[in-house]
């Protein structure tokens, strides 16, 4: 065996995303819901000693059967495992999807020796079709007689659709680990984006704790993420505290510290699914300042992330800052219109509403693009991330079903 592939498989096995934090192992296989032998299938499971749990799952009215079920067992109890499939949605599927996501909680169950009702279930794929059970259900008993702590790698790659690369993240502060694993690359909007996730810490913490400071780093980042205004069916982020570092939050670590732990292990993935968003060539953070308040920001840099005009003009390196004006002017946010000023790579091509520094001095040939709009209205501020719109998303998304 080559250096190269030894380096590889050691990277593949070391414990990263999920099963970084101590109380956590996990599997990945291949069941053949997707081509070839492509990782389709993947648990994680949460051994404790003081297990918590939370979740923010997709406000889409049209949500899938998992996302009903886990629902429901979040609102009951402590999850203590997740099982996740790509290769299919199991949305729009009646009464029939939703018996055969209980039948995968039911597995897990039967195996893992834990109640049903401790065992979320995420699905990611085509909407409208049911899950082919009995390659589901061998791929479960094959993952749950295959855990390890060493697999975090291998079940962030199984939960990949449209993805091109697996993404995970992990953070260490005060004797806590926080790890996470996503998957997402097209239909990134809010109410989260499209996008699976499951983030893990050896923290000791209640679920109320946890339901806090989940819905918190949510908001900042995964909700901040807008990358074609597209809101998926199965949007679902779960959150696992086993209690195996035996350093209590609230005690041993301020809440707030270990807030900013979760806020950074999400941002990390936001920005992970923002640079493998389908088709994109351009990273693009949208930075609203002096607003009038913060809600009035983000609204204000959704509509610019969700203007296809500037999307076009980013894509063709064009600094159009008159797309950036006319997206601020569709909102109700509070600003003068002879006040707005706008500066795309740091140079500030629009003041006092009209036209200034010369646009032929923005750089646009990087990956990385900053649009600044300062609204003139108050001190809140905030961010949101998006791409820009190119030929390749197009024929992405309408050259096959995905």
């Amino acid at each position: 065996m080559t250096p190269a592939v030894d380096q590889k498989r050691a990277t593949r096995n070391a414990r990263v995303g999920v099963t970084a934090p101590l109380g956590f192992r996990a599997a990945a296989v291949a069941a053949g819901l997707k081509p070839g032998d492509q990782l389709d299938v993947a648990v994680v499971v949460n051994d404790g000693p003081h297990p918590a749990s939370a979740a923010v799952l997709t406000r889409n009215r049209v949500h899938a059967a998992p996302v009903a079920w886990t629902r429901r067992v979040i609102s009951e109890g402590t999850v203590t495992s997740v099982v996740l499939n790509s290769g299919g949605a199991n949305a729009c599927t009646g009464e029939g999807g939703y018996a055969d996501t209980v039948a995968t909680a039911e597995l897990v169950s039967s195996r893992l020796g834990v109640s049903a009702s401790r065992v979320a279930v995420c699905s990611t794929g085509l909407i409208g079709e049911r899950l082919p059970m009995n390659k589901l259900s061998a791929g479960v008993v094959q993952a749950c007689q295959s855990m390890s702590a060493e697999s975090g790698l291998a079940a962030a790659d199984a939960i990949r659709t449209t993805d091109t690369v697996s993404k995970t993240a992990q953070r260490v502060a005060g004797g806590v680990t926080v790890g996470a694993m996503a998957k997402g690359a097209g239909m990134l909007a809010p109410g989260l984006a499209t996008m699976l996730a499951v983030i893990t810490t050896d923290a000791v913490t209640d679920s109320a704790t946890l339901d806090r400071v989940l819905r918190q780093a949510t908001a900042l980042t995964f909700d901040r993420v807008d990358s074609d205004g597209c809101m998926s069916t199965n949007d679902s982020v779960i959150a696992m505290a086993s209690g195996a570092s035996g350093v209590v939050v609230g005690d041993d670590l301020s809440e707030p510290d270990f807030e900013q732990l979760v806020v950074d292990v999400c941002a990390d993935l936001a920005r992970q699914l923002v640079r493998d968003a389908e088709g994109a060539s351009k990273d693009i953070r949208i930075d609203v300042t002096r607003a009038a308040t913060q809600d009035e920001a983000v609204s204000v840099g959704r509509a610019i992330a969700r203007s296809n005009l500037f999307k076009c003009a980013i894509h063709g390196e064009d600094p159009n800052w008159g797309r950036v004006l006319s997206a601020v002017g569709t909102t109700e946010a509070e600003f003068d219109p002879d006040d707005l000023a706008v500066a795309i790579n740091g140079v500030w091509v629009a003041e006092k509403g009209q036209a200034a520094a010369d646009r032929a001095l923005v750089d646009l040939r990087g990956r990385d693009v900053v649009v600044t709009v300062d609204l003139g209205a108050g001190a809140a501020a905030a961010s949101i991330w998006t791409n820009d719109l190119t030929a390749a998303y197009v024929h992405e998304n309408s050259a096959y079903s995905s």
